[in-house]
């Protein structure tokens, strides 16, 4: 069966479209400190906020896309997304802020679990990659929205922000016309829990093995890039030098994250996993150790170890577990990602305490906890 590239295309401008509004706000996290006199510990709960919310909704989402064919959640998700982040630019206050961010972040994680169901679909036998391909358009978008807002802001200002929306509406009403109705999982007389248990099977205990990696990932990877950028134009970097940074170290890992879907078709998802978590904490620890233009390199070489590893969760489980690809989704790229995300206002109250750079330091050797775990993983792979 070969794979549907038109609708897979669609499906990842979706989640490209989304991301990038989305990337906005961390990268501007010290023009928001200079414009509302914000603290790290503030910076933690904004930034918290987001990933909270994708830990509450996400899962709530997966559960109804698999129970309903509809694309209301795709749609009205990524308008929420497109309007209110760049609405940011002429928040007030912190609170005001705030709300913005969260009701960006609902839509956000409105639209993450349909789509990301959908991709198995039309995958065919390559789901490995796909989910990858799909994967990148996020990655990517994480990458280019920082490049683009910090340029467009320190050019235009803050209050420029919200004519940004302009693109993602037209994109959107294009999103429309070539979407297809998702195809529901027949859970409808299932309960949340009764849906779960559905979705998962005997697969449970490996998944939630899963689970627990995708989490320690996410912590670490949040908390990096929560505070990135603000650690380094501390450090005397420009607004637009710490968004490429940030930058590079997305990118990066949009690569490795392609690398790692075709390796792990080919090798089975193990030892894919057991790679990026072995390198990612020297990785992380040595890039904590540099200074000046080498930052850029470090950025580079951590990225492509943190975010390796982040579509395998999601097609694995789905490979494992594919009555409910939203579902599952939900959980890997939702449930573990926000809950994650969660810690940094955590973080931030240590940064606050004991500055950034030791906290993020302490912060990198996080993924040796994943080794024993990934140790139990059964060996699979996405095409059989």
């Amino acid at each position: 069966m070969s794979a549907n590239l038109k609708i897979l295309f669609a499906l990842t401008l979706i989640h490209f479209t989304g991301d990038f509004y989305t990337a906005f706000i961390t990268p501007l996290f010290p023009v928001f400190v200079d414009k509302l006199g914000l603290s790290l510990t503030q910076i933690g709960i904004i930034a918290g906020t987001m990933r909270l919310l994708a830990f509450i909704i996400q899962p709530t989402v997966g559960y109804l896309a698999d129970r309903y064919q509809t694309r209301a959640f795709i749609f009205i998700g990524l308008a929420l997304t497109i309007v209110f982040i760049p609405l940011s630019g002429i928040a007030p206050n912190f609170w005001v802020l705030l709300l913005f961010v969260a009701l960006g972040s609902v839509g956000s994680s409105m639209f993450h679990p349909s789509v990301t169901g959908m991709v198995p679909l039309y995958a065919g036998s390559k789901a490995g990659l796909s989910m990858s391909v799909f994967n990148t358009g996020g990655t990517l978008a994480f990458g280019l929205g920082p490049l683009f807002i910090t340029g467009y802001v320190a050019y235009f200002g803050l209050s420029a922000m919200p004519a940004t929306m302009i693109a993602g509406l037209l994109l959107l009403i294009y999103l429309w016309r070539v979407i297809p109705q998702p195809q529901s999982e027949g859970m409808k007389r299932t309960s949340f829990l009764g849906a779960l248990q559905e979705s998962l099977g005997d697969a449970w205990k490996v998944i939630a093995l899963i689970w627990l990696v995708m989490l320690l990932r996410a912590i670490v990877g949040q908390s990096f890039l929560t505070f990135m950028p603000v650690l380094y134009v501390r450090e005397g970097f420009t607004v637009v030098e710490a968004g490429g940074i940030y930058a590079l170290f997305i990118v990066s890992g949009t690569l490795s994250g392609l690398l790692s879907g075709h390796l792990s078709d080919r090798l089975g998802f193990k030892p894919v996993f057991l790679v990026s978590f072995l390198c990612m904490a020297p990785t992380l620890w040595f890039f904590m150790q540099l200074n000046g233009n080498w930052v850029y390199f470090g950025a580079v070489l951590a990225g492509g170890f943190v975010l390796a590893p982040l579509p395998l969760g999601v097609t694995m489980a789905q490979t494992l577990a594919p009555k409910g690809r939203s579902m599952v989704a939900s959980l890997m790229m939702g449930f573990a990602y926000g809950l994650g995300g969660a810690i940094t206002p955590i973080v931030g109250k240590l940064a606050d305490s004991y500055t950034i750079r030791p906290v993020l330091t302490l912060v990198a050797f996080v993924p040796l906890l994943t080794l024993p775990i990934i140790a139990l993983f059964p060996k699979t792979r996405s095409n059989g």
